[in-house]
Parts: C-alpha cells; structure tokens; sequence
C-alpha cells in the first residue's frame, strides 16, 4: 500500500466516525449550551424547523379608538369615566364569533323548544314560582305581568340568575361596535353602557355580562337597563344582578312598556294539515316589516278565518270563540298562533324560537 492510500483509507474512516458520533456531540452541546430557539422534529428523516413566533395582541385601530373617545366626550361623559373605561381597552375576538352563531338562529324552532323547554326547565320554573310567589304577586299587581311569565323569562335569560355573564362588558361592546355588521347598534349600546358607568351604578370591575353585552340577572342591553331598570325594592339602588326585587320588577317594567295586555295570552299551539297549511300559503300573507323574526310571521287574521282554513287545536278540537287577531309562526313539525301581546315579548328579544319557548314555559308554570 502507498502512503497516498494509507492516507485516504484513514481519512474515510474519520468521515465515517463524525457521521456517528454527530448526533451524540450535538445532542451533548445543546444540553450543555442551548440554542436561542427552539428545533421540532417531525421525524427522524424531517429537517428542524423553527417554531412560528407569538402573534401580536390584538388592538383597535387608534383613529376608531381616539373618534370614539371624543364621541363619549360630547355626549357628556366625563372624561374621567373615558379614561377609566377606554384605556387599554384590547378586543375580545370570540364575540364576533358568538354573534355569527346565536342558537336562535342557527338551531330550528322545534330543536331550541326541545333544548330550552325541558322537564328540568320545567321543573326549576315551577320551584322558582314557588319561592318568589310572594314577591311576584307583588309585581304582577304593580304592572299587570303574570309571574309564571316573568318566572319563565328569567330562566331562558339567566338560568334563573346562576349565570349572567362572565366577559366585560364594554370590552365586548367596542368589540362589536368595530365590527361593520352591526356597528351603529353596538357603538349605542357601548355608551349607554358608560352612562351607566359615569353614573355610578356599577363598578367597571363588575360591570360583566354576555359576549353581546348583555347585564344582569334579565340580561337587559345597557339601553333596556337605562329606560327599564327600576328600584322594585326601594333601597335607592337598582341593582339587576343581585336584588331579586329589582330583577323581576325592572322586567315586568319592560314588558309593561313593550305593551302587554293585562289578562292576555301569548298564543298557543295549534295542528295544521298539509292541505290547511297549503290554503294559508295562498291566502295569508306574510309580515313584510320589523325584525327578522316579525317578517317570519303572518299578518294578522281573526281566529274565526283561521278556523276556516282549517287550523285546529292540538287535540283537534275547534279553535276557541273568542274575537281576537293572531298570527302564525312555523316550526319543522310545530305550529303556534300567536296573539298581539306576542309583540312584547319579541321586543325584549326578537327571535321566534325564544319568545315562543317563553310562552310554553309559562304555560308549564302553576300559578299558585
């Protein structure tokens, strides 16, 4: 063997010791001087790759921010208040999710009256009429709201107070109120909600709600708790999330104002064949203004027609005497005819599935 070949064969054998005792030296190194990043491997044969960086907090656009602050300003909000509720203020991005995904809309008639009408619903409804029977009478003799009404609202709303909201509330609101799908009604709701605020009603640190902003026990909206909110239990303090006095009165009060009529029903359900429901397409229009859920309603039509058309009660029976107007609301398989004091409970929340689940809850509910 020459010198030339001696040497080569000993080169190969130090390439062919640095391919296996690399993984060990660098392995080692790491431990003992760690790298100012971190490696992931896939697999054995997969290169490393550097972990993508942390994405930046979120933040709302300054001119929006500096234009609302100047607003609240000139509504005659203190700047006090302003500073307090508006700096560092960041947006919590779930809420504009939550508002693309409300159960009323998403769930049909009958799902959301399975879910929300339930024999255990139904059960903590009729406890609750029983422990704040006292208390209800109260306020049905103020206002004119029957308390299994107001019993079955509180819990649709709140799980009869245990839940009332855990994300702040101006926070959700801003959010929202940047969001262009709904930002004048949001933008309102968020003063509103610094009025409440400026005033002293609530500390911001309390000031908590639902992801839509929604407060308290009823879950009333920073303008409904402005107009509604009343102190049933006279201590100089209105209080929504913790006076059950001021819960159901400052709900009857809003019911009362939406205009519900003393000794009225809500409606009822009632069975319609293929061959009446196909009469009432062509002879009953729908509503063509108000809400969404309004404008999936019929007009109005006395019982007397819509006994014609055949629409009968569940048990088949014939629809009641009575010289009243109603007017349909669909399901998959369940139908409703629902009568003017109706409208008050879709002003407090206008969605069919709730207000009807509302009304069959109530109808769930002993009155004594």
């Amino acid at each position: 063997m020459t010198r030339a070949e001696g040497r080569g064969q000993r080169a190969q054998v130090r390439n062919a010791l640095a391919l296996v005792l690399f993984p060990f030296s660098f392995f080692l190194a790491s431990a003992l001087c760690p790298l100012p990043f971190t490696l992931v491997f896939a697999s054995r044969q997969d290169p490393p790759q550097l972990l993508p960086p942390t994405p930046p907090a979120p933040a709302f656009e300054e001119k929006w921010l500096a234009d609302l602050r100047q607003e609240a300003l000139s509504r005659g909000i203190s700047q006090a208040t302003v500073e307090l509720a508006l700096t560092n203020l960041v947006p919590e991005p779930i809420v504009v999710t939550r508002d693309r995904e409300q159960p009323e809309s998403t769930q049909s008639l009958d799902s959301y009256l399975t879910r929300h009408v339930s024999p255990r619903t139904v059960a903590r409804a009729n406890d609750a009429a029983r422990t704040y029977r006292a208390l209800l009478d109260r306020v049905e003799g103020r206002y004119g709201i029957p308390g299994p009404l107001m019993v079955a609202i509180w819990g649709l709303e709140s799980n009869f107070g245990e839940f009332t909201g855990v994300r702040p509330t101006i926070a959700a609101l801003a959010t929202l109120a940047s969001d262009p799908r709904r930002s004048t009604l949001f933008r309102n709701e968020l003063f509103a909600a610094l009025t409440i605020l400026d005033r002293g009603i609530v500390s911001i640190e309390n000031l908590k709600g639902s992801w839509a902003g929604a407060m308290g026990q009823p879950q009333f909206m920073p303008s409904s708790f402005l107009r509604h909110a009343i102190d049933f239990d006279g201590d100089g303090h209105i209080d929504i999330w913790s006076s059950q006095p001021d819960v159901l009165g400052s709900m009857a009060n809003y019911l009362s104002a939406a205009g519900w009529t003393k000794g009225g029903r809500w409606g009822r359900e009632v069975k319609i064949s293929r061959t009446a429901m196909a009469a009432i397409d062509k002879h009953v229009p729908m509503r063509t203004s108000g809400c969404r859920a309004r404008r999936e309603m019929t007009v109005a039509r006395p019982l007397a027609e819509w006994k014609k058309l055949g629409v009968r009660l569940p048990s088949g029976g014939p629809l009641p005497a009575a010289k009243i107007e109603a007017s349909l609301v669909r399901g998959a398989r369940r139908n409703f005819l629902v009568y003017q004091n109706y409208d008050a409970l879709l002003d407090y929340n206008c969605s069919n599935s709730y207000a009807v689940s509302v009304g069959l809850l109530s109808d769930k509910i002993a009155v004594k």
